[in-house]
């Protein structure tokens, strides 16, 4: 399948990204963990999207799945609103500012520096730091 986005065509495998989509949200879901740090990678090196791309797409998946979330969390009185008053808008601004960034530093750059990240957060579920 060819997708268009802003004036750039990529070929996407759309059996690749369905499966892979579907066995991502199967597994954190039996292990209670978020998915995006799964789904980041498979369009990156498995559909061959560039990382601005990727972003966007990303938060657009989750975004359903927080919502519900945040209302469940509220309905059981797990919800803090001076937390969320400062991390929603900065939350939307690093959605704007991100991309614009990305598009500006090589793929290679900003996927490195996305290693960096989840190494650092794997080490932190794990105990070490």
């Amino acid at each position: 399948m060819t997708v268009n986005f802003w004036g750039h065509e990529f070929k996407v495998n759309v059996v690749l990204g369905c499966l892979g989509g579907f066995l991502i949200a199967v597994v954190s879901s039996m292990f209670g963990f978020g998915g995006g740090p799964f789904m980041v990678p498979l369009m990156t090196v498995g559909l061959g999207l560039p990382m601005y791309v990727v972003v966007g797409s990303s938060l657009l998946a989750i975004f359903f799945n927080t919502m519900m979330g945040t209302a469940r969390h509220y309905q059981f009185g797990n919800f803090d609103l001076t937390f969320f008053l400062i991390m929603f808008p900065a939350a939307i601004l690093g959605g704007f500012i991100a991309p614009q960034i990305a598009k500006r530093v090589s793929p290679l750059t900003v996927k490195r520096i996305a290693v960096v990240g989840l190494a650092l957060l794997a080490l932190n579920l794990l105990g070490v730091y």
